[in-house]
């Protein structure tokens, strides 16, 4: 048996989050619901003019979500990520730890800024991100745990790592070895706009391809070139043996290597998708690490989401996941 269920690479960001009005976003000059990478002075100014807004702070970036997911649902996972030598690095750390995720806490830590990102969320609860990505840009495979990572079932990463060279590297280099050891391999599309600037690098991180995609239905559509949705699921079977494309209001949609599978909405008052394509792949990934087929495990990914867009932030206290779990379970 691995020692991990689960071994991530992804971004150490640390999330600001404010409440805004559309309009803020337009002063801003913001395009609405996709992230944006951003330089220090720029983030810093968008901090300005929130300043009279409360903001909500939390360790985050996308893959480290779904590896605390895992982990609130009594999963075991490792994250491997860059922090610099800080008060927003130790706090992230000893957030990862406090989340019951192994990491490699013991790397050294470099002078610089361990990264941000400034989490707007609007009424119609869309969210749009701008990250200063600090130290976490020089992600590297230094920052990998070999160890760790061929004593796990699975290997996930985040596509969000597309944007920096080093960090692109040295998620290839961890798929590498996943695969030379027998270690399955995740990975999520992130981001439209990943997907629009960056297709190239994300089809280099696949590579020859992954045991399981994670994407969004605009993410799935963009990598197909099409805005045709059977197209798009005919396209990522070409890159991947399986996958989850996740439809918000409209559930998700499936396809574990021989059918495709719709999993139905679950109905709940959004105020906040921060994370819930996180949430969903963690969840997920639980529900396959405990043998499951992609119908269950999808089941709950699908309740884990909704009740975490109920609430502001991009994850749920570990007393509700396994309320969740609990609840599943006894169905």
């Amino acid at each position: 048996m691995a020692r991990y269920q689960v071994y991530g690479i992804g971004n150490a960001l640390v999330d600001m989050e404010y409440e805004v009005e559309a309009t803020d976003l337009g002063i801003l000059g913001l395009d609405k619901g996709v992230m944006t990478l951003v330089d220090e002075a720029q983030q810093l100014a968008i901090m300005s003019h929130l300043k009279h807004h409360r903001a909500q702070r939390g360790s985050g970036g996308s893959a480290a979500n779904s590896i605390i997911a895992l982990s609130q649902f009594g999963g075991k996972g490792f994250y491997s990520c860059k922090v610099a030598d800080d008060d927003l690095g130790h706090f992230y750390m000893e957030d990862l730890i406090r989340g019951g995720v192994d990491t490699n806490h013991h790397t050294p830590k470099e002078a610089g800024h361990t990264g941000r990102c400034v989490v707007l969320v609007t009424p119609d609860s869309d969210r749009t991100m701008c990250t200063f990505l600090g130290v976490s840009g020089e992600l590297s495979a230094n920052e990998l745990v070999e160890e760790a990572l061929c004593d796990s079932d699975w290997f996930y990463s985040e596509g969000y790592l597309v944007t920096s060279a080093p960090a692109r590297a040295a998620s290839i280099t961890a798929k590498q070895i996943a695969d030379a050891a027998g270690v399955k391999t995740a990975l999520s599309l992130s981001d439209p706009n990943m997907v629009k600037f960056f297709k190239a690098g994300l089809l280099e991180m696949i590579g020859s391809g992954v045991e399981l995609l994670f994407a969004n239905e605009f993410e799935a559509m963009g990598m197909a070139g099409s805005d045709d949705l059977d197209h798009a699921v005919a396209y990522l079977k070409t890159i991947s043996r399986t996958f989850a494309i996740t439809r918000g209001p409209a559930g998700a949609l499936l396809w574990d290597g021989s059918r495709l599978i719709e999993i139905a909405p679950v109905e709940v008052a959004a105020i906040d998708t921060v994370g819930a394509g996180d949430m969903f792949a963690g969840a997920f990934m639980f529900g396959l690490t405990q043998g499951w087929d992609f119908t269950r495990a999808g089941e709950l990914a699908a309740a884990a989401a909704a009740q975490l867009v109920t609430k502001l932030g991009p994850r749920i206290a570990a007393r509700e996941t396994q309320s969740i779990l609990k609840e599943f379970q006894s169905r």
